[in-house]
């Protein structure tokens, strides 16, 4: 039965040591992986990872004066980022791509640089010798100053109404360092990088005026500003000695002043345009008369009030003072008397003598 126990014993050891081993190396960070070590401009290389957030987009370079321990010095101004490819991961972290090989604008040693683009930050490097390409030794690490961020960094400011109309859009960048080396640091030179979706940071470098002694601390604010008319997803970045120390996103709102603007001019000019036409054609062209009217034009209101036969007015009633007023009566004719003017009646009306009148002759008292 001791023997039986012993035999049981071995067996089981490493099972166990593999069943250790397991989570262990679930623990490993993102890893990278090259089909080849090394390979000529023109040429390719397959690059595989594992480990890597599921669903996660990443950028894969070929950089220049770079090693994994150090990473990429230079940052992306020491990759090859025209030939760069991006990927998504798998839902297991996983991916494969195919890199065409390039020649980065610092010399070797090289590695192949593979970086999270958006969401949390991860990045892996893999040795790779670009043939053909000119190998200088890294600079020298400076290890008696070393500044290290110690806050998270936030953006100041706010946009105003020009910044609606197009102008840059500007904030400044607050952030805590201290000092974690043995000597001290003077006027350090900090590079703010801004950018857009998947393409690579803009650096600009900025110093900063001012001493950070061994083990001290101090608040810097650098001013930035983006280009005009910039709208969207940024990433502002802070590096210094070549290494990258934080990350802020950053969403810039649309200029939609600009909008209105050539919205209302693209209304605007061309009805101004047509009134002046209007107005330039009713000065050169011909009035006709009114009396050779096109017969297809139509009567106007007041040529048709001036055809409209117009009443008589009314006569008006006498009175004593207009009977004064009135004209002399014409004068009677020569041969007429004013006994015997027909207009002068006794009724006011010509008539003919009435038969039974006193004057009447009959025919029968002449009989």
């Amino acid at each position: 039965m001791a023997a039986l126990g012993a035999v049981l014993a071995l067996l089981l050891v490493p099972l166990a040591a593999t069943a250790s081993a397991g989570p262990a190396s679930a623990d490993v960070g993102p890893g990278v992986k090259l089909s080849r070590s090394q390979a000529g401009a023109g040429g390719s290389v397959t690059v595989s990872g594992s480990g890597w957030r599921p669903r996660a987009l990443l950028m894969i370079l070929i950089c220049g004066q770079s090693v994994p321990s150090r990473g990429v010095i230079g940052g992306t101004n020491s990759c090859a980022n025209a030939d760069g490819r991006a990927v998504t991961t798998d839902a297991e972290g996983a991916f494969s791509k195919k890199l065409p090989v390039a020649e980065p604008p610092k010399p070797c040693p090289c590695v192949v640089h593979v970086a999270t683009v958006t969401g949390a930050k991860a990045e892996a490097d893999a040795i790779f010798m670009v043939a053909g390409h000119s190998v200088e030794p890294l600079p020298k690490e400076e290890s008696g100053a070393r500044l290290s961020v110690l806050t998270d960094t936030r953006l100041d400011g706010s946009s105003g109404l020009l910044t609606w109309f197009g102008s840059p859009p500007a904030r400044t960048l607050v952030f805590t360092v201290g000092n974690v080396g043995t000597a001290p640091v003077k006027n350090p030179v900090f590079q703010v990088g801004t950018s857009h979706g998947v393409f690579a940071p803009q650096w600009e470098e900025q110093e900063w005026r001012g001493t950070v002694a061994p083990g001290r601390k101090a608040r810097i604010k650098l001013p930035f500003e983006l280009s005009a008319g910039a709208h969207g997803d940024y990433t502002v970045s802070l590096k210094y000695g070549g290494k990258v120390l934080a990350e802020q996103p950053w969403g810039v709102g649309r200029p939609w002043g600009v909008t209105v603007f050539w919205i209302l001019l693209c209304v605007v000019v061309p009805a101004a345009v047509f009134r002046v036409g209007m107005a330039v054609v009713d000065r050169v062209r011909p009035h006709r008369p009114a009396g050779r009217a096109g017969r297809h034009r139509g009567l106007r209101l007041t040529d048709l009030t001036q055809r409209l036969p117009r009443p008589a007015p009314a006569p008006a009633a006498q009175t004593p003072a207009s009977v004064s007023d009135a004209p002399p009566a014409p004068a009677a004719l020569p041969w007429f008397t004013p006994d015997s003017d027909p207009g002068t009646a006794t009724s006011g009306r010509l008539s003919a003598p009435h038969e039974n009148g006193p004057t009447t002759q009959t025919r029968e008292g002449h009989t």
